[in-house]
C-alpha cells in the first residue's frame, strides 16, 4: 500500500512539474515583428509595426538571441551553461543545449542543421547537431564574438585579439586568418562589392572612429570609412547600409561604396540598428528605449525593459 501511495505522489509531482513549465504569449506565424532583446531585465519585447504585441520575461540571465527558421528563438547567456530553444507559435521551450559557460555568440546553419557557439572562456567555437549533441570544437583567437557567414564560410572576429578567423563550415576548420584591429566588433558582408566592413570600439584612450573595409577574397585592408565614434552595429536595406555609433549616439546611412548619405543623433548608447518594414530601428541601451526612424525622422519612441541590446526581425510575406 505504501508503494502505491509513493507512486501516486511521484506521479502527482511529475504532472505538477509539467504544468509549471513556463509558456509565453504565442506569436502568430503570419505576423511580422521586430523584437528587442533586453539583457539588464532579461526579456524580449515583440512589436508588429510600432505596437507591442507580446513581452516574454525570463528568470535566466540571457545575453543574446538568434532567430531560427522563422518560428524559433535560441537564447543563450555568457554566464549560463546551457542555451534554450523556444518555439514562437506555441511560446514553449522545445530544447536545451549544453553550450557551456562563456558563450558569446551563436549561429545556425540551416542547410546542415547545425548550431555553432563561440566561447570566450575556452576561446573556441563548437558545433552541435539539431538534437543538441556536441559534434566538434575548434580553437580560435582570444575572445571570439562577432560572427557572420557567406558562401559556406563563417567569419569570426576575435574581440581581444588582432585576428579574424575564416572557417570552412563543411570541413569545420580554419582556412584563413586576417589581421584586424584589436577590439573589433560588428561586421557586414557586401557580396557585390566583394568586401567585409568591420567596426569596433578602439582600445584604451584611443576610441575607434572608422569602419575598416577588407577584401573578402584576400583579407587585405582596402580602405577606411570615417563615421564618428565606435561603429559597432550594421544593417542593410537594398543599396543603403545603416551603422550605429555607440560612442557618439549616432545613426549613419551610407551607400555600398562607403559614401555617407546622412547621419543623425539617436538614443543613449545605441548598440544595434535593424531595418524593419520602412523603418530603421535603433535601441538605446542606457535610456531603455527603442526608436523607429523613417525619412531621417524619429517617428516613434517606445520604452522597453532595461538594457535593449539586440534586435530580431521577422518579415512575413502575406
Amino acid at each position: 500500500m505504501k508503494h502505491v501511495q509513493l507512486y501516486i505522489m511521484l506521479l502527482f509531482l511529475f504532472i505538477l512539474a509539467g504544468c509549471n513549465e513556463q509558456a509565453f504569449t504565442k506569436i502568430n506565424q503570419h505576423q511580422s515583428f521586430v523584437a528587442s532583446v533586453n539583457i539588464l531585465e532579461p526579456s524580449i519585447t515583440f512589436f508588429e509595426g510600432t505596437e507591442e504585441i507580446a513581452k516574454w520575461e525570463f528568470e535566466k540571465a540571457y545575453t543574446g538571441a538568434l532567430l531560427i527558421k522563422k518560428d524559433q528563438i535560441l537564447l543563450y547567456g555568457h554566464q549560463l551553461d546551457e542555451a534554450d530553444l523556444y518555439e514562437l507559435s506555441t511560446g514553449k521551450k522545445v530544447q536545451t543545449i549544453k553550450s557551456g559557460i562563456g558563450t558569446t555568440n551563436a549561429y545556425y546553419d540551416e542547410e546542415q542543421e547545425r548550431f555553432f557557439f563561440t566561447n570566450s572562456e575556452s576561446n573556441t567555437i563548437s558545433s552541435f547537431n539539431a538534437h543538441g549533441k556536441k559534434l566538434e570544437e575548434l580553437q580560435l583567437g582570444n575572445y571570439p564574438m562577432s560572427m557572420t557567414s557567406h558562401n559556406g564560410k563563417l567569419y569570426v572576429v576575435n574581440y581581444k585579439d588582432t585576428i579574424l578567423s575564416v572557417i570552412d563550415l563543411d570541413l569545420f576548420e580554419v582556412e584563413d586568418e586576417w589581421e584586424i584591429e584589436k577590439s573589433s566588433n560588428g561586421m557586414i558582408i557586401l557580396p557585390e562589392e566583394e568586401v567585409v566592413w568591420i567596426g569596433g570600439h578602439g582600445e584604451g584612450s584611443k576610441p575607434n572612429q572608422e569602419i575598416d573595409v577588407y577584401n573578402i577574397k584576400t583579407g587585405e585592408l582596402q580602405s577606411e570609412i570615417n563615421v564618428s565614434l565606435m561603429p559597432i552595429g550594421f544593417s542593410r536595406k537594398e543599396t543603403t547600409v545603416f551603422v550605429v555609433n555607440h560612442g557618439s549616439n549616432e545613426l549613419f546611412a551610407l551607400n555600398l561604396q562607403g559614401k555617407v548619405l546622412w547621419n543623425m543623433e539617436v538614443g543613449a548608447n545605441p548598440f544595434v540598428v535593424a531595418t524593419y518594414k520602412d523603418y530603421q530601428v535603433v535601441t538605446g541601451y542606457d535610456d531603455h528605449k527603442i526608436y523607429f526612424i523613417k525619412d531621417r525622422q524619429i517617428q516613434k519612441t517606445i520604452e522597453t525593459n532595461q538594457g535593449p541590446f539586440q534586435l530580431l526581425v521577422r518579415e512575413v510575406v502575406k
